[in-house]
């Protein structure tokens, strides 16, 4: 094997984001019956169902590292699961198939599907805890921003490295009775807010991408979503910065036995330590990242968003599907 092709073979390339974008599409597609009817655990289960079946026809061998549902008990693709052909580079994953099963189950906007994927032994194994703070933006925050530092400040600095004025900064941050301060000192900078009912991970993307109406986004979410925005982050250029937040001393502890730290500001290179990362999303409803599944006759249509660190590309997919070929599988 010439040192061109094992290179290929060994880490995730070019070709893999399309396949996984495929796995992404289905999740979304089998969770649209569920959106507005209020049962988020059939929504995630049919979800999760489809991405393990398409992910399990995907050339490469892949390590789910990081996944979602066991801090509420949902279905979910297990910490430790091997998915793929098990031919092909060698991945770390973190997993969602629906981020925002609330949103689904109530028929609320930015519920995504989305599949984070890094080389082998390079994404941060936050699973032993299931929250942490952060605060992600665009390039514009590299060193300017600092979570350590009251919002106020932060606001202010982002403003002035973008040339805009305090008022006419946006920070989207999860409407929780916990960020109820957060909120409070964000309005009285000057600042706007976006509240989300659920799904930070579209949250952060959107502070990160030009052009959106967001500029930060920040406050305690979960663990593994902070890890996928990672991902997307580094494709991005922008910025990340999280520091664990455990809820009980047991917690803690586990997550000390673990191997992690507290107290200390993880970074996106920290959090994923490859310069070759993807970051795939599918909308299931729709929302200001990517639009959710529409059926159109005999169409049904999904919308996509595939970012890559190597390459530093942003692609968007519009995919029809043909719906006769989803009534029986």
């Amino acid at each position: 094997m010439s040192p061109e092709t094992e290179t290929l073979f060994l880490h995730p390339d070019r070709n893999l984001a399309l396949e996984l974008v495929r796995a992404t599409e289905a999740a979304a597609i089998r969770a649209v019956p569920f959106i507005g009817k209020g049962d988020k655990l059939g929504a995630d289960g049919a979800a999760v169902d489809a991405m393990r079946k398409f992910l399990g026809t995907v050339e490469f061998d892949g390590l789910v590292v990081i996944g979602e549902g066991e801090k509420d008990h949902a279905p979910m693709l297990f910490n430790g699961e091997r998915v793929g052909t098990g031919r092909g580079p060698a991945c770390d994953i973190a997993v969602d198939p629906i981020d925002g099963t609330s949103l689904t189950a109530a028929g609320r906007q930015n519920a995504i599907s989305m599949i984070a994927v890094s080389d082998r032994g390079t994404m941060l194994d936050a699973s032993t805890v299931f929250y942490m703070d952060k605060i992600v933006t665009g390039a514009e925050g590299v060193g300017v921003v600092d979570i350590h530092k009251p919002i106020g400040e932060n606001i202010r600095a982002l403003a002035k490295a973008k040339g805009k004025l305090p008022e006419d900064i946006v920070v989207a941050v999860l409407d929780r009775p916990r960020h109820a301060q957060l909120i409070e000192d964000i309005r009285a900078a000057g600042a706007g807010t976006r509240l989300m009912l659920d799904g930070d991970v579209a949250g952060g993307i959107n502070a990160a991408l030009y052009g959106t109406r967001i500029d930060m986004c920040v406050g305690i979410g979960g663990s593994p979503e902070g890890v996928a925005t990672a991902c997307a982050i580094k494709a991005l250029g922008g910025e990340i910065q999280t520091i664990l937040y455990p809820q009980t001393d047991d917690e803690r502890q586990r997550g000390m036995d673990a191997g992690l730290k507290f107290d200390h500001v993880y970074t996106a290179d920290e959090m994923v330590a490859s310069d070759n990362t993807f970051f795939v999303a599918t909308g299931v409803t729709d929302g200001g990242l990517v639009k959710g599944v529409r059926r159109f006759g005999p169409i049904i249509r999904t919308e996509s968003i595939v970012l890559r660190s190597h390459s530093g590309t942003i692609r968007r997919i519009s995919a029809d599907h043909l719906a006769e070929k989803w009534l029986d599988h």
